[in-house]
């Protein structure tokens, strides 16, 4: 039996196209909805299926730390689509308290923390939806991607919009 999904109230973050995480045409990816609950904190919910997997009925620790990864730095990009704070990790420490299960709604948090002129902090954190047992938290440090490297002009190629849900 597939457990419910959980509606989150909030402004709903832009996706790319192709973004593991996030892209709508990833045909491999998550295809997570990011949504901005409050300033600074954003919240996904996620059914893992077998195919990700690490070994039978447990979420693969990549996947995991990588929607860590995700998520917490969704946390200090905001909700504007036209003005987002792209940023890149610079660590990331994970801490997998339980394992994390495939086929069961996940809750999925991230906490913007400190932030400087081109630095940040963030955490984010795996719950089981059903019993809020966290399950995996990562804490962050993420550097702004600099001006030369990234030209927001070209958000529209990348299909960075938000889709109505």
């Amino acid at each position: 039996m597939q457990p419910q999904t959980h509606k989150i109230e909030g402004q709903r973050q832009p996706n790319s196209r192709h973004c593991f995480i996030c892209g709508r045409e990833n045909p491999v990816g998550l295809n997570l909805h990011m949504y901005e609950t409050a300033p600074g904190e954003v919240e996904s919910t996620y059914i893992a299926p077998e195919h990700f997997q690490g070994y039978p009925g447990v979420l693969h620790g990549g996947i995991v730390a990588a929607i860590l990864d995700e998520i917490s730095g969704r946390a200090h990009m905001g909700s504007d689509p036209l003005d987002p704070r792209f940023m890149f990790t610079a660590r990331l420490e994970v801490k997998y308290r339980k394992n994390v299960p495939i086929g069961r709604q996940l809750r999925i948090i991230g906490k913007a923390g400190k932030s400087r002129s081109r630095s940040a902090e963030a955490w984010a954190g795996i719950y089981d939806a059903e019993t809020g047992e966290l399950l995996a938290e990562g804490s962050t440090l993420l550097i702004d991607v600099p001006e030369e490297q990234f030209d927001r002009s070209k958000l529209n190629e990348l299909g960075w919009k938000v889709d109505s849900d």
